[in-house]
């Protein structure tokens, strides 16, 4: 008989059938299901997989009385109740690894939508309009590139800004020593410096609104931004009156405060290019993460440390 697991986010066929040949998958990726399965049929679980967005807090924990895993199934994990878990002997598993080059690809593929104004000439050329109407677009060679949070992911960005002559500089929490990129040890600094800002931090209470209406000012009106980290990351009003009042050029984000709903007042400006949060969606990618979790859960399971960890 295969162990029960508790599934809270949502899962292609594909992927559901690959793991579904280790576990009973107990599905609930909405907020009705959720709740009833937490109830009752989900109670006997030792696994739950869910995501960084998604999470799982301290009182559904508690109302799994087995728990003793917890996967997120990329790389983020902001809302696990991390200290309830480690409080009470529950590992925390991440896919972080499995998604880094899908999400690298997805932030340049923003990047040169926005500042090339790509979706917006796709419009007018599909309504009989011609070059010379137009107004000129920036290129991305000789610009510079502000990297908000150099993870692995963010390095993975920087090499691919490389590809396209622009000069990168960054700002984390800490210098890396691994790198030759100016650090900026502010983000306000970092946004002055560059003409393109790419957010790949991770979310949280420490970096809630860290792009806020300041550091949009410091990038300016010929500034770019693109948001691949996490919607609290930037400060979504002060963006919309930023992009409306032509304080900055434009904006390129797969994540938003509002997710799963669309960013309401950023919906009516032509200079914001929009994406649902699948930056790190590929059949590449959601297979490697759906095989993470599965070693992950095999590692535990032979009282192991887990593969990849929070």
């Amino acid at each position: 008989m295969k162990p029960p697991l508790l599934v809270l986010i949502h899962l292609s066929e594909a992927s559901q059938a690959t793991i579904a040949a280790h576990y009973d998958i107990l599905y609930a990726p909405d907020r009705e299901r959720r709740a009833e399965m937490i109830a009752g049929p989900a109670r006997k679980v030792a696994v739950v997989l869910t995501n960084g967005s998604t999470g799982l807090t301290a009182d559904e924990m508690r109302a799994l009385p087995h728990l003793q895993l917890v996967c997120a199934l990329g790389a983020g994990y902001e809302n696990v109740d991390v200290a309830h878990a480690e409080a009470n002997g529950i590992e925390i598993a991440t896919g972080a690894g499995t998604n880094e080059d899908c999400v690298a690809d997805h932030a340049m593929g923003l990047l040169l939508a926005v500042v090339r104004h790509i979706p917006a000439l796709d419009k007018i050329t599909r309504e009989g309009g011609w070059r010379e109407s137009l107004p000129l677009q920036p290129q991305l060679a000789g610009k510079r590139l502000g990297i908000v949070g150099l993870g692995s992911i963010g390095k993975k960005i920087a090499r691919r800004a490389a590809g396209f002559d622009i000069e990168v500089a960054y700002c984390n929490r800490k210098r890396r020593d691994d790198v030759d990129f100016h650090y900026f040890p502010d983000v306000a600094q970092l946004a002055a410096w560059a003409d393109f800002l790419i957010v790949a931090a991770p979310g949280g209470a420490g970096t809630r609104h860290l792009i806020s209406e300041r550091v949009i000012d410091e990038l300016g009106p010929k500034g770019y931004l693109v948001n691949i980290g996490r919607g609290s990351i930037v400060d979504t009003a002060a963006l919309a009156r930023a992009l409306a009042g032509g304080r900055l050029a434009g904006a390129g984000l797969d994540v938003y405060e509002s997710e799963p709903k669309p960013p309401q007042e950023l919906i009516g400006l032509s200079n914001v290019v929009l994406t649902p949060h699948i930056a790190g969606w590929s059949p590449d990618a959601i297979a490697a993460s759906v095989q993470r979790f599965l070693h992950n859960c095999e590692e535990h399971f032979a009282a192991a440390e887990p593969a990849v960890r929070a």
